[in-house]
């Protein structure tokens, strides 16, 4: 087994697919949906995380809400070589900057930002990513409609 490999069983998949549903969801009622020990469920859940299957507890909020209307994707050449990180590292630094992805083919990164609007994307293009040295070109795609935006995973029955 590498240092990469994580043993889940059936029970770990379970507790899993639950609290990824609902994040909220307590100690309680996770022990009542699983028909297990309060004790149990917690003692689990935190192996979870120890061993970082479970990365953190987050709320996903309303883009409209906090006037982050503009999705964009943006693919970025960089000057860099293979195994260097630098860029990344500072594209990721950016807050409007959401993913920071290496990539394979013709470009090196895929960036998702959100801003207000177009103006603020282009006043985040000019004032931060012109700041980053090793960008050599940019090719933005503006979303005019999201279909789909998930974060979670399928979680494989067992």
């Amino acid at each position: 087994m590498n240092g990469n490999e994580i043993t889940l069983d059936k029970i770990d998949l379970s507790i899993l697919r639950l609290m990824q549903e609902n994040a909220r969801i307590s100690n309680a009622d996770l022990a009542r949906e699983l028909e297990m020990a309060p004790s149990a469920v917690l003692e689990r859940v935190k192996k979870l995380e120890q061993k970082n299957v479970i990365l953190q507890y987050t709320t996903r909020l309303n883009p409209a809400a906090v006037h982050q209307t503009l999705l964009a994707f943006i693919s970025m050449k960089s000057s860099e070589g293979m195994g260097s990180n630098n860029t990344a590292k500072e594209l990721a630094k950016i807050p409007e900057v959401q993913e920071v992805h290496h990539i394979a083919g013709e470009d090196c990164y895929l960036v998702k930002v959100r801003t207000a609007d177009s103006a603020s994307l282009m006043s985040l293009m000019r004032n931060s990513f012109s700041k980053i040295p090793n960008i050599l070109s940019t090719r933005t795609t503006i979303v005019l409609e999201t279909v789909k935006e998930e974060q979670q995973l399928v979680i494989p029955e067992k």
